[in-house]
């Protein structure tokens, strides 16, 4: 009997998948994380090891080539770069079609917004054709099938309300002498953007149907969300448009869309060697790193581990170092970065920089405040070796110590020095604003009448917070400095947020840094 061994696999990645929004707005869709995985990998992984790869790309395609060959080095996978994924005569069949050459054999068709079960192969019979009809009552998403004895009899458009299954993008083609065939034939007489697989799939003859009750869909925001809530990541990873994280059990991944700040990042593994994971690979737009066993410093932190990370950091990372730049890359980095910021933030909600009452204290403008900061007091500190974004978050712990993850690739354009209060403000923020408190909204903004906003805050990260503050007089550093240096990181935040967090950092920010110069 035929098996999967004489198969190859089809991935069309070459679309924009626009009805994910902003997600797709600098990668490619079959790069949206899912757990602790892009979708594709988890496609990839249901598949046997020696099994062959074709994979279309087009949007954001060298993106999709770069991070298969560097998660999935091990599989065989041949790209085939589509010409036309959006313009007039692209559709998803032609994308298909230009895979003719290299799929002279049986191959099954898996889109690349379609997770299933690893194990999916096993029921399936491959001496024929088949489809996986899945489960699920929204046919207003999705195409469907209605079956007689276990055949597809009619593959219905969105919206028929009488169907037996969801077809789910997934399909068997044993006879792909007769796919091509109606391919081609279907290409040469129709124009269409909606041509897809489905359209060959009705004109073939005898389509078994194999049934999939647990399936999960990534192709729109909400079944995106609904596919999060069941595959789950073990990292805490909050969306951004232009950077993920992807973890695997022997490596982590990360991804920019711009390409110097993770060429930057590259470059700072050498400064930050020993304290860092060690650097295994990189590309234009991704590196990788070996994956560190340990816990995550924002979910076990205690007086005693946090007492350790300040002198462990002291001694390895808060090193001196020499930069003649230092002083204006500082002052541009808190003064006009922040004053961009604030621009960006109001022209968001056009708003006026006005004074506010905030738990009512009246505040003036926040580019008044800008102004009264003792800025050559600010960027009196000698420059040192810096992480950039030292949170618990990006700090690991096990018996042999701490480790850094998610290092910034500069301060502001110096790879090598930066300033350790940065780093200090950072925990700081840390400490009152964290993975925790934002993803389970832990914070509370009013902004009708008189603008009331408020946190949740650990009693462990108060009894932290106190230390730093003496950890900070032990160093002869300026607390009233890393207080408005905090405020300034939560003014600059906010406009990179979405509602209603951006408006509680930003009048968040705006009260803590009244209180501290006044």
């Amino acid at each position: 009997m035929t098996s999967m061994a004489e198969y190859k696999v089809l991935l069309t990645t070459s679309g924009l998948g626009s009805r994910l929004g902003n997600l797709t707005k600098f990668t490619n869709k079959s790069l949206v994380r899912v757990g602790d995985k892009p979708a594709i990998s988890h496609i990839i992984e249901s598949y046997p090891k020696d099994v062959e790869f074709v994979v279309t790309i087009g949007h954001y395609g060298s993106h999709v080539k770069q991070y298969l060959s560097m998660a999935h080095a091990d599989r065989k996978i041949q790209f085939v770069e589509v010409d036309n994924y959006m313009g007039e005569g692209s559709s998803l069949l032609y994308s298909i079609s230009l895979c003719e050459e290299y799929l002279q054999c049986p191959f099954v068709f898996h889109a690349c917004d379609t997770i299933l079960p690893k194990n999916y192969i096993k029921d399936i019979d491959f001496s024929a054709n088949w489809s996986i009809g899945g489960g699920g009552e929204n046919s207003q998403a999705y195409r469907t099938l209605n079956c007689v004895n276990g055949k597809i009899a009619s593959i219905n458009e969105k919206g028929e309300q009488n169907f037996d299954y969801v077809y789910i993008g997934v399909s068997g083609f044993k006879n792909y002498v007769e796919f091509w065939e109606v391919c081609n034939e279907i290409l040469s007489a129709v124009k269409t953007s909606e041509l897809s697989d489905c359209h060959v799939i009705r004109k073939m003859s005898d389509f078994s149907v194999v049934e999939v009750s647990d399936w999960y869909d990534i192709g729109n925001i909400d079944s995106l969300k609904k596919t999060r809530s069941v595959i789950k990541g073990t990292v805490h990873v909050l969306d951004k448009e232009d950077e993920n994280i992807f973890v695997f059990e022997d490596y982590v991944i990360k991804f920019f869309y711009n390409k110097k700040i993770c060429s930057d990042r590259v470059a700072r593994t050498q400064s930050l060697s020993g304290l860092v994971p060690e650097l295994v690979a990189s590309s234009e737009n991704f590196y990788k790193y070996k994956f560190v066993k340990a816990d995550l410093l924002a979910d076990t932190v205690n007086i005693t581990q946090f007492i350790n990370l300040l002198q462990w950091a002291d001694k390895k990372l808060w090193i001196p170092k020499e930069d003649e730049s230092y002083k204006d890359n500082a002052l541009s980095f808190y003064k006009d970065k922040t004053l961009k910021r604030i621009s960006k933030f109001l022209d968001k909600y056009n708003l006026e920089d006005e004074s506010d009452v905030i738990n009512g204290v009246q505040v003036p403008p926040v580019r008044e405040m800008i102004e009264q900061i003792d800025f050559d007091r600010l960027i009196g500190s000698k420059p040192t070796g810096f992480h950039g974004d030292f949170i618990l978050d990006n700090i690991l712990v096990n018996e042999e110590g701490f480790t850094l993850i998610d290092w910034r690739q500069d301060f502001n354009g110096s790879i090598d020095a930066g300033d350790m209060n940065y780093d200090i403000a950072k925990l700081n923020h840390n400490l009152t604003l964290n993975h925790q408190v934002l993803s389970n909204n832990l914070f509370t903004i009013n902004s009708k009448d008189e603008i009331t906003c408020d946190v949740y805050v650990k009693k462990s990260h108060l009894d932290c917070k106190e230390y730093l503050k003496n950890f900070c007089q032990f160093r002869g550093v300026s607390h009233e400095d890393i207080q408005i240096l905090t405020s300034l990181i939560w003014i600059n935040m906010a406009p990179l947020h979405e509602h209603p967090l951006d408006m509680f950092l930003y009048y968040f920010g705006k009260h803590n840094l009244f209180l501290n110069l006044i």
